[in-house]
């Protein structure tokens, strides 16, 4: 088939929603497809076998697109509203694969050029415009209909967590909704967690215990509570180093002046952006992985590669976590930084603790969230997909 793939976002970028859109478009070329994509002007070329990318025009001061809704968004996806149509009025298509808010897109490419389309749903946007600003709680009906009328005029959604497929089957209780999770970014011969030998972080690692957080610095992540938390962790564990890893130099000076304020600086590192190809040596260092996400629904990525880690891990008690771990593989504690802190210095101090749960985390993503795994359920939904798009063209 011919298929169109809409990215609302810069591709490629080493972060969460890309690295997803990668794994469709490697599975879709293996599969003999041939794919276009059509994505925003920032972001690397990738070279994937039957895959041609097309870019969105730049517009003159708009940079670094960060994830979430924007008004650089707002411009951007307008311009990929006119690339797309143009698109489908050019080339016959089989099918759209529309990642995000570009469901709404290829819903008018639908009612223009009849190609149908799956919604690749990576969170519920009426949700999450919600929880990023809080005054539209008044519009959450509208917004709400909106993303039901995607759904239900799709050939079928594409989720990546249990609540949001829950989200998409509230719409249309009918509609063929396929789940595939995010999988582990690391080889499958990482070596298990720190081991105290030294490495990358040796500095820290001389100085005492590490605790580990990766990913943007967006205050959906946590931060705040992160550092607010770290600061009672301190008082019982008083050689921890807390290492930061990812954020934007301007995320980096909000947080960096925050830990000085807690009185922790001296104590917190902040590292910057990496490359996914060190994520392995990176978490092999930590004694415990953190993850103190507040809202959404949708899981972090970041927590299939923490439970194949070997490392253990610290998270939230929200659903965001909840619908991936338990109590057998990770360490859950409320979102209040007292609690947050005393989970963390919990696990800091008890080794056998750390060691039970990294080695049942990590048999139980081996289980379920490789990328093999994911492969197979993306091979599942488009069996459908594609029976479905053949149907629609007779």
């Amino acid at each position: 088939m011919n298929i169109l793939v809409l990215a609302p976002h810069p591709f490629f970028q080493a972060r969460g929603t890309p690295l997803a859109v990668r794994t469709v478009l490697e599975f879709l070329s293996a599969r003999g497809h041939q794919v276009d994509v059509l994505t925003l002007h920032e972001g690397e070329d990738v070279a994937i076998p039957n895959v041609r990318i097309f870019r969105t025009p730049s517009i003159p001061g708009v940079r670094n697109i960060r994830p979430g809704f924007s008004v650089k968004k707002v411009l951007c996806d307008g311009l990929m509203l006119v690339a797309c149509l143009r698109m489908v009025r050019r080339k016959r298509y089989d099918l759209i694969h529309a990642v995000e808010e570009s469901a709404f897109i290829a819903a008018v490419a639908r009612s223009v050029s009849g190609v149908p389309y799956v919604y690749d749903m990576d969170s519920s946007l009426a949700e999450q415009m919600v929880e990023a600003y809080p005054r539209l709680h008044v519009a959450l009906p509208i917004m709400r209909y909106c993303e039901s009328v995607a759904v239900r005029r799709s050939l079928g959604v594409l989720t990546v967590c249990a609540a949001l497929e829950d989200v998409a089957h509230g719409h249309d209780p009918g509609k063929v909704v396929g789940r595939v999770e995010d999988s582990t970014l690391l080889p499958p011969e990482l070596p298990g967690g720190g081991n105290g030998n030294g490495g990358i972080l040796e500095w820290a690692r001389r100085d005492g215990l590490i605790a580990m957080y990766v990913g943007n610095l967006q205050r959906y992540q946590g931060i705040d509570l992160l550092l607010e938390g770290f600061q009672h962790t301190l008082r019982r564990v008083p050689r921890a180093s807390l290492v930061i890893v990812g954020g934007r130099e301007d995320d980096i000076r909000r947080y960096r002046r925050m830990a000085e304020v807690l009185g922790i600086l001296p104590r917190v590192h902040f590292l910057g952006p990496r490359p996914v190809s060190a994520l392995p040596d990176l978490l092999r260092e930590a004694d415990v992985l953190v993850s103190p996400r507040l809202t959404g629904l949708n899981t972090p990525m970041k927590i299939y590669s923490y439970l194949d880690s070997g490392t253990a891990v610290l998270a939230t008690r929200l659903q965001t976590h909840t619908q991936v771990l338990d109590d057998r593989t990770a360490y859950l504690v409320d979102p209040e930084p007292e609690t947050f802190g005393a989970g963390l210095a919990d696990l800091l101090t008890d080794e056998p603790l750390r060691h039970r749960l990294a080695s049942q985390a990590k048999e139980y993503v081996q289980e379920e969230f490789t990328p093999e795994a994911a492969w197979r359920k993306l091979g599942m939904f488009y069996d459908d997909m594609e029976a479905k798009a053949a149907g629609a063209r007779a």
